[in-house]
């Protein structure tokens, strides 16, 4: 029996790809952000962990929903974790870095949580998850010039780099426990370079095997290279109109070839710039 684990760069749930090119019922008389499009993604998904970058969470522009508690209840998942890198809208004037305490999960509960817009990754598993662990990383001293999605062409606008965090769970597997974590890493070369090897040591004592994923923006095999764990994915995913180079990752560290139940699987969604990622593993 497999399980499947996937990543997601969401774009916080803005539809990219029409309803004529994925195949799927769109109706454009959603906004943008509405949750009910970013639902149907994760079901066509329908992974058993899927780590979520580029998520929102109480922000105007995506319909003040809690996404990853979104996310978390299309895939019948009971164990969700929701850690910040940005407090306000990233892009916007005032935004500020994520604090330890702006982190929200399935343990939460009913307690109240004060509401205020955060940006950030989120991790959703079915599976028992036994701990959890986040980390966060400062942002690069430098701005570049990024390609944002707008009709009737994409556009390029300076970009002020931005804080990253990280989240790893220990998962009780069918076989026993294993890791997963997600991240999103800064896009200046080579500051995301050095966050992934940071990434590599944080994670160096979790249960093994290990599935690191996400999106890392480093193109190709350099993940692999970096870290010195086999890729389970070597395909394109972004960008999702037309992918041309693989920025979305997964990364298995003390996985037995045996435990690969196929090939991994590249989906363009109604929502975000990125394609989804997924794997089906026996753990």
């Amino acid at each position: 029996m497999t399980i499947r684990l996937a990543t997601f760069n969401v774009l916080h749930g803005v539809p990219i790809l029409g309803a004529q090119s994925t195949g799927q019922q769109s109706p454009t008389s959603l906004p943008l952000g509405d949750d009910q499009l970013l639902k149907e993604a994760v079901r066509t998904i329908d992974a058993d962990v899927l780590g979520l970058q580029e998520i929102d969470v109480w922000q105007p522009r995506s319909t003040m929903v809690h996404q990853v508690e979104s996310v978390a209840e299309a895939l019948s998942a009971d164990h969700w974790l929701f850690a910040a890198s940005v407090s306000g809208t990233p892009g916007e004037q005032g935004w500020t870095p994520g604090r330890k305490s702006q982190i929200h999960g399935s343990a939460d509960g009913g307690h109240p949580i004060e509401q205020t817009p955060l940006y950030g990754v989120g991790l959703v598993s079915r599976l028992p998850v036994l701990s959890w662990q986040t980390v966060q990383f400062g942002p690069a001293p430098i701005s570049l010039p990024l390609m944002i999605p707008a009709q009737p062409r994409p556009r390029f606008i300076k970009v002020a780099d931005e804080p990253r965090c990280a989240i790893a769970a220990v998962i009780q597997g069918r076989h026993g426990v294993f890791t997963v974590a997600t991240a999103h890493l800064s896009f200046v070369p080579g500051f995301n370079v050095k966050q992934l090897r940071q990434l590599r040591t944080w994670l160096a004592d979790l249960p093994r095997p290990l599935i690191i994923m996400g999106d890392f923006n480093l193109p190709g095999n350099l993940p692999s290279r970096i870290t010195g764990y086999p890729s389970l994915v070597k395909q394109a995913t972004y960008p999702a109109m037309r992918p041309t180079a693989q920025l979305d990752h997964i990364l298995a560290d003390g996985l037995e070839s045996t435990a690969i139940g196929g090939p991994a699987l590249v989906q363009r969604l109604p929502v975000s710039d990125h394609a989804a990622v997924s794997i089906d593993l026996d753990l």
